[in-house]
């Protein structure tokens, strides 16, 4: 039976080439990675897996006589329902943990410190912002505001078993909700951990570039130290919560006490996160990892007696309509965030070093990132308390003045967001509109140099291959939108500080430019209204990913970048899958070389990354024996712009230097995310780099021609991003490699 996992059997060593393919986002299986019928695996799991053909399968070698076989990762992201569903609700902490990955390259000593501890202290300020929502949910809209009001426990059987207790239960026992909250999220963004014991033994150099940092198991003491951090922090945030609010009524010397404690552990944790040195010790410390689990514990600890202190202590509470505090903590956490941003911004501008000048935008990844992660938490926790108050007041508008509506500044950040998609759709328009002659001449001129002598009946295809060229190079016109979106989210929180001087958008924007009350209302309800499609399209886009190889390709991405970097910002982020993928594509080189095999790597679009980080870890003398093949990757094209203290032009030469510059890579003016690495040159022209660099990349013509062949129906098909394995081409840069290594 096709892909079924069998115990591995290793053959003896021929001394052949081994083309060794693994696949990008798509999550294809072995068969169609491997185009035959029949495929077993001989190594691995059903996570990731290496298969080859059957022993006694009459067709086992691919062009040049290479034996093949493939890698496939797919599972490792998103295996299950659950872990993609799972991803949509840890998509604020992955897009901050990647943000810090996005630092500029140029750096230095200084910035790159602060520039690290800015985007751990945001990290935690999400962790913060996740527990205030649900404790804002749990304990102000239902154990403060509705269980005071009859018309809101009335017929809800759920609620009002609880209604008539003293206010301090209510609150002890609903405090109980933000703290599984806490441990839900810690035990998602841990996960299963996979058994390091099978990656020991392969030594592995100390790359000379950060990009050989990716995928080292020495990571993991870091992800443990800073998920005690977090989780510590979570809990504090949840005891301050519940001591401001004991305190509106007057506080105790217990509550005092209380509140200094849980301050101090707060204030530890932020601490602990800026000190790198510390932290980010690739050892086990005895004495670290000690604070950081005691740092935990008593955090834990202490809501307990925080709990059993609110339940009951005598003293009478505040009569104020909401819980006391809890709507002025909101705001300054935005203020805090915005300043953050802000911070990150001026440190990433002045201290990125020189850009190309084609690219004015490299380097701010950092900010970009972080604003987004920032803004997109802010609007997933106004859209929760949003649609819980909706809920309590059994359908009226909360953009009004709802009993039950959530505090102002979430109002004020509803509003924000529906300003910022919609100035992102606009800008995006314009860019669309304004970049369209640009590239339509672009692609006119490409088309006109391929295909010189079309016949007159090929105008219809020639237009259709310039229409695809131009959109493919759209992708270039996207930074624009993610700064303006960025822009304004940091803006938007900055004005939910406005929620600290009690002052509705409507009728602040009413008084002052003049707008209608009733159309900043609509704005609020737009504004959730599409976070809630935002979140629906996630979730059913995951789902459909995980059971659609297809529709993966599409939504697949966002998962499978966001995840291909370790936790080193935020540790409740979807565990890093290259920590075990890198690794284990590096153990069996070493094993198939060990035998006397030569091996071929072929790796499509993210495959490509994949098989960069792990030729910078193969240890010395495997590289001799090696070859590297890309095609549609985004080395250059995404992962320089995007990553450029990790990928860059140092990097890319460091790989091909590992492997004796055997590299070839191919590249279509198609394809909206594969480019060249090296040389954008075409056939017949000469590279523009010298040396061996400039030999690396060949541009493949797309579609092969635009007239219907003589022995087909239709013309030949545009391939796009498509791996396309069984194109010609494919099979001639894999003969010109394979004999390369004969050779050595």
């Amino acid at each position: 039976m096709a892909d079924t996992p069998r115990p591995p059997r290793p053959p003896s060593g021929s001394g052949g080439v081994v083309e060794l393919r693994v696949h990008g986002v798509s999550g294809a299986d072995a068969r169609r990675i491997l185009d035959r019928p029949n495929t077993r695996q001989v190594a691995g799991d059903r996570s990731g897996g290496f298969h080859r053909p059957p022993p006694g399968y009459p067709d086992t070698r691919g062009p040049g006589g290479v034996l093949l076989e493939a890698y496939r990762w797919s599972e490792l992201p998103s295996g299950t329902a659950v872990r993609t569903v799972s991803l949509v609700f840890l998509l604020p902490f992955m897009l901050g943990n990647v943000a810090l990955w996005m630092r500029p390259d140029g750096q230095g000593p200084t910035a790159t410190t602060v520039t690290k501890a800015l985007c751990r202290v945001l990290a935690l300020t999400l962790t913060a912002l996740y527990v205030l929502t649900v404790a804002g949910v749990a304990l102000d809209q239902v154990g403060w505001k509705c269980m005071a009001m009859p018309s809101c426990l009335s017929g809800r059987a759920w609620l009002s078993w609880l209604g008539g207790r003293p206010l301090g239960v209510r609150l002890a026992v609903l405090a109980l909700v933000p703290a599984g909250a806490v441990v839900l999220v810690w035990r998602l963004g841990a996960g299963a951990s996979w058994s390091r014991q099978a990656f020991q033994g392969v030594p592995r150099p100390s790359g000379t570039h950060r990009l050989s940092d990716v995928g080292q198991w020495d990571a993991m003491p870091v992800v443990e130290r800073l998920r005690a951090i977090h989780v510590a922090a979570a809990f504090a945030v949840l005891d301050l919560v519940l001591l401001l609010a004991r305190a509106g009524g007057g506080a105790s010397p217990g509550t005092v006490a209380l509140t200094v404690t849980a301050g101090a552990v707060l204030v530890g944790c932020f601490g602990l996160v800026c000190a790198h040195p510390l932290v980010d010790r690739p050892e086990r410390v005895p004495g670290l990892d000690r604070v950081t689990r005691v740092l935990r514990v008593t955090s834990g600890g202490l809501t307990a007696v925080v709990l059993v202190a609110v339940a009951v202590d005598p003293a009478p509470w505040s009569s104020a309509d909401a819980l006391p505090g809890y709507a002025a903590t909101v705001s300054w956490l935005f203020f805090a965030q915005t300043l953050l941003l802000t911070a990150l911004w001026v440190v990433v501008v002045r201290g990125r070093g020189r850009t190309r000048e084609d690219a004015p935008l490299r380097g701010l990844g950092a900010p970009v990132l972080a604003a987004v992660a920032t803004g997109v938490a802010v609007a997933f926790s106004a859209e929760l308390v949003y649609r819980v108050g909706d809920l309590l007041d059994r359908g009226a508008s909360t953009g009004l003045y709802s009993p039950t509506g959530p505090p102002l500044a979430y109002k004020w950040a509803l509003f924000a967001f529906f300003l910022a998609v919609l100035a992102a759709v606009t800008v995006g328009v314009v860019v669309l509109l304004a970049s369209r002659p640009g590239r339509r001449r672009a692609a006119r001129a490409a088309v006109a140099r391929d295909f010189p002598d079309a016949p007159p009946e090929a105008a219809p295809r020639l237009d259709q291959v310039r229409k695809v060229v131009a959109r493919a190079r759209f992708t270039d016109r996207l930074a624009p939108l993610a700064v303006v979106y960025a822009g304004l989210a940091g803006f938007g929180m900055a004005t939910s500080t406005l929620g600290l001087l009690g002052l509705y958008p409507g009728t602040v924007l009413e008084r002052w430019t003049g707008i209608p009350e009733g159309l900043v209302n609509f704005g609020i309800e737009m504004g959730s209204y599409a976070i809630t499609a935002l979140v629906l399209g996630l979730v059913v886009g995951g789902l459909f990913a995980y059971r659609t190889a297809e529709f993966r390709r599409y939504v697949g991405v966002l998962w499978d970048l966001g995840t291909f970097w370790p936790r080193i910002a935020h540790p409740f982020a979807p565990r890093c899958y290259a920590e075990r993928a890198v690794p284990e594509l590096t153990r069996r080189i070493c094993h198939l070389t060990s035998r006397g095999d030569r091996v071929l790597l072929a790796g499509h679009s993210h495959g490509s990354v994949l098989l960069a980080a792990t030729v910078l870890q193969l240890p010395p003398g495997v590289g001799d024996r090696v070859a590297l093949l890309t095609y549609g990757s985004p080395l250059r094209r995404l992962y320089a712009e995007l990553f450029p203290a990790y990928v860059d032009d140092a990097a890319l030469c460091e790989v091909g230097d590992r492997v004796g510059w055997r590299w070839l890579n191919l590249w279509r003016d198609t394809d909206p995310v594969g480019s060249w690495i090296f040389s954008p040159h075409r056939d017949g022209e000469p590279p523009t780099v010298a040396g061996p660099v400039g030999a690396v990349d060949r541009r493949l013509r797309d579609p092969c021609g635009v007239v219907v062949p003589t022995t087909d129906t239709v013309s030949p098909p545009i391939v796009g991003h498509w791996p396309g394995e069984n194109d010609p081409r494919f099979d001639d840069a894999v003969r010109d490699l394979a004999e390369r290594l004969r050779r050595t």
